[in-house]
């Protein structure tokens, strides 16, 4: 069962050193990821929808469901890094759902978006610090050790890799079909491995024998592997 509807905004900018995203490093002790390094974001609240704060928040199918992230995913960048976005600037990239076993599960809306200039003023009570990255820093600072992701976080980072700049990247995402992550965790398997849609053994609909559209969580760096 799905506990609501959330939205995550991937902030870009240009750099000298190539396209660089901004990740936020949660609480340790307390909290939603803790210890993990997200992207903006939060639950889509009923006020997103334009119902009252007391109202029940509308199902999953209500056609006004992308609206209200939009509008979520403004919200919530500006009240954990201060900086404001227009709703026009956002570009839907993905929609990821958790495995059934996650104890708290959000249909999560992803979009992207070129930061506008400002200074990170973040919410203590949200996260802890910021950082401005490419994905391949990224990646390294996680073999590491010193940087904990998620593979929603992951995948999407994976999916900059060798895009210049933010231009591209918004272009790219604007042309293409926003991808669903149905996420989906095999049993046994050491390390973890999640599969999605089209992978030879996703439960619901498995591809060829030889498909594969997963992520395999390595303690030495993961590994996402996904034939077309």
């Amino acid at each position: 069962m799905l506990h609501g509807t959330a939205a995550t905004v991937v902030l870009l900018r240009d750099a000298p050193d190539g396209l660089q995203v901004l990740l936020l490093e949660r609480p340790r002790h307390r909290g939603s990821f803790a210890g993990a390094w997200v992207f903006p974001g939060g639950r889509v609240d009923p006020e997103d929808y334009g119902l009252p704060a007391d109202s029940v928040q509308p199902t999953a199918n209500d056609d006004g469901e992308l609206a209200a992230a939009l509008r979520a995913g403004v919200r919530e960048t500006e009240e954990e890094t201060g900086l404001r976005l227009a709703e026009p600037n956002l570009v839907r990239l993905s929609c990821w759902e958790p495995p059934p076993e996650a104890p708290r599960r959000y249909r999560t809306w992803f979009f992207l978006a070129e930061a506008p200039e400002g200074e990170i003023l973040l919410s203590p009570e949200e996260h802890v610090d910021a950082v401005w990255l490419t994905p391949a820093d990224t990646f390294r600072r996680q073999r590491e050790g010193s940087m904990e992701l998620y593979p929603p976080t992951w995948v999407t980072l994976h999916g900059l890799l060798g895009v210049e700049t933010v231009a591209a990247a918004l272009a790219a995402a604007g042309a293409a079909a926003p991808q669903t992550y149905t996420t989906r965790q095999l049993p046994g398997q050491t390390p973890p491995v999640m599969v999605w849609h089209g992978d030879a053994e996703y439960p619901q609909l498995p591809g060829d024998p030889e498909a594969r559209h997963r992520l395999v969580m390595g303690g030495d760096g993961w590994l996402y592997e996904r034939t077309l």
